[in-house]
């Protein structure tokens, strides 16, 4: 087990997310980002699969054929899509998703920069949080597509105009839409 990395990986992540979250007005989604982590559910799964450069919800996912870490973060953290599926009331869809309220899209920006920060290192730039979602968006059809197109749009500015621009974007215009 690696009890060590995995925490110093999931305390680094987590206090960047927390440092980005404090620049766009999110205080307390800051404060309380990802505390799940170090439940026994998820914190033991993550030392056990801990690789350093990706997630352990993965390795974990590779062994076993799911990640019950994964189910437990994701039921409990409102910044991950993956929470607002639920099943679906019209005839075409078994399940759909919510739309998420954009403070949860905001967090989720901030997560994504914060992590491929965290797996990337040196090799991170602006762009890199955008390839991650392209590379899997076919396969995201239960995101809700308002969710889908403000993240889309959120991660395109951070590619094209950098970190900066895009804080000061989701602070002062995102969030205060209504």
């Amino acid at each position: 087990m690696k009890a060590w990395q995995h925490f110093r990986t999931i305390t680094s992540h987590k206090l960047l997310v927390m440092q980005y979250c404090f620049r766009i007005g999110l205080y307390k989604q800051g404060m309380l980002h990802d505390l799940s982590k170090y439940s026994p559910t998820e914190f033991l799964a993550g030392c056990r699969y801990y690789q350093g450069n990706r997630s352990p919800h993965n390795a974990e996912r590779e062994e076993k054929g799911v990640s019950r870490a994964w189910l437990h973060h994701k039921g409990r953290n409102r910044h991950h899509f993956e929470y607002w599926v639920d099943y679906s009331l019209d005839k075409e869809h078994v399940i759909m998703g919510a739309r998420m309220p954009k403070k949860y899209v905001a967090e989720m920006i901030m997560d994504r920069i914060s992590a491929s920060r965290i797996y990337l290192g040196d090799s991170y730039t602006n762009k890199k949080p955008l390839e991650y979602f392209l590379t899997s968006k076919k396969r995201l059809w239960f995101i809700h597509p308002e969710t889908k197109r403000d993240l889309e749009a959120l991660l395109r500015i951070l590619a094209d105009h950098g970190e900066k621009k895009t804080l000061h974007y989701i602070k002062h215009v995102y969030l205060k839409e209504s």
